[in-house]
């Protein structure tokens, strides 16, 4: 049997050969392996959707097919196709009173070649990034562009989004802070009152700066801001802190709200000189989204009645599945199960507390660590959901992502029970 050779230290470069491997990942490599000898997994850990139950919006997938039978299957300009920068600059301007030039709007292959060309334009290495943990892969970028990671560690009591005195210390050190709201893996947002705090921070930092060192920019990743629910509001740092306009890059793109993970259309859109340079970087890389698609999603984006019937399937569908899991849970701790969940705001996730460790079971296993936890609600409850120490938070962390963008409804109820069953079984 071929077996891959054991790498060596000096068969490629550092960062290659420290690479960390994704949890989520991991994760599901087991679940599979589960699924494959036959045992029913309940898997909530992707941040994805199922187009059994989560279909693009169907303009969208007639327009694809339409722009591929006009022969748009050559290479896009490297900063994207006019006609969808145009079309977004009027989407932002109209739904988030953010007004920018077309030129000044990057498109790329997804939101993570975005994020990654704001790392490298920004950052030298050593540069420090300070960002929230949890947190979504920011530790990889860091580890891809040498830079130095400043990691804030947030609880619960403040929805697991950093506030100002969280960063305060930091924010001298840094050049980049990143942000992300509707957040993931929380799906938890900021409030006004906190958003402004910071970017009012971040503002007399760079008055500091000026003409003496490199700004401290703001990454703002937004991709979930269509994904609002309830009485909850996304707010952005030019809505809190206009003048803050040479400091923010935004990252935004079709993925979420309109269920197109694999549709492969994302947009960034900041000061020119940041943007111009992150053009530069992705031509090199080839990091674009396919021609047809981007013109297929300004078409769309411009037809506001297609737009607004997708929202108003989604969102119920959505917030249906969230409320649903969020109430159960609630139900089994009003009696006495130890359990815990914080609202849904946003996003399609919930964030849940299993403080399970150093439980026993009925069988005498004790779930000594957090990890021991996971594996009991896979192994035991069929449940799959990430644990936050995924996500940068500490080990010790008893609080999941659980991701509802695959979740059949029909097996809410069946899901609570598992969860109810694998209680009923610790002592």
């Amino acid at each position: 049997m071929n077996q891959t050779p054991e790498l060596k230290m000096y068969d490629v470069s550092e960062m290659a050969a420290n690479l960390i491997p994704s949890e989520i990942i991991r994760l599901n490599n087991e679940i599979n392996q589960k699924k494959k000898q036959g045992k029913t997994i309940y898997n909530l850990t992707i941040g994805d959707f199922d187009p059994r139950f989560f279909p693009i919006p169907e303009e969208l997938e007639e327009e694809i097919i339409n722009a591929y039978q006009e022969g748009h299957t050559n290479y896009p300009p490297a900063h994207g196709v006019a006609e969808l920068r145009s079309a977004l600059s009027e989407f932002l301007a109209k739904h988030l009173s953010l007004e920018y030039d077309p030129e000044n709007i990057l498109i790329s292959g997804g939101s993570r070649p975005l994020i990654y060309a704001v790392f490298r334009t920004i950052l030298d290495p050593d540069d420090a990034v300070i960002y929230a943990l949890p947190s979504w892969n920011n530790n990889h970028y860091c580890h891809l562009t040498s830079a130095r990671k400043i990691e804030i560690e947030t609880f619960p009591e403040t929805n697991f989004m950093p506030v100002a005195s969280d960063l305060e210390k930091h924010i001298q050190e840094a050049s980049l802070l990143a942000l992300c709201s509707p957040q993931n893996p929380t799906g938890t947002i900021f409030e006004k009152s906190v958003l402004k705090d910071i970017c009012d921070l971040v503002l007399k930092e760079n008055e500091k700066r000026k003409g003496i060192r490199k700004p401290l920019y703001i990454m703002y990743d937004q991709m979930y801001w269509q994904l609002c629910f309830g009485k909850t509001i996304h707010h952005h740092p030019l809505e809190v802190c206009p003048e803050l306009k040479d400091y923010v890059i935004y990252i935004d793109g079709l993925s979420k709200a309109y269920a197109g993970t694999g549709v492969r259309v994302g947009w960034s859109f900041g000061p020119p000189s940041i943007i111009s340079k992150m053009r530069a970087i992705l031509s090199h890389v080839g990091a674009w989204a396919p021609k047809a698609e981007q013109i297929a999603t300004a078409r769309f984006l411009k037809d506001e009645y297609a737009v607004n019937k997708y929202m108003n399937f989604i969102k119920p569908e959505i917030e249906m599945r969230l409320n649903g899991l969020y109430n159960g849970i609630i139900a089994l701790k009003m009696n006495s199960y130890p359990i815990d969940i914080i609202p849904p705001q946003a996003a399609i996730y919930l964030t849940a507390q299993f403080p399970w460790t150093n439980k026993t079971t009925k069988e005498g296993k004790t779930l000594a660590t957090q990890h021991d936890v996971t594996s009991y609600l896979l192994n035991d409850c069929e449940i799959a959901i990430v644990p936050f120490y995924a996500f940068g938070a500490s080990p010790e962390s008893d609080w999941y992502r659980i991701s509802v963008g695959t979740l059949d409804k029909n097996d809410i109820h069946t899901i609570l029970a598992n969860l109810k069953k694998g209680m009923d079984n610790l002592i």
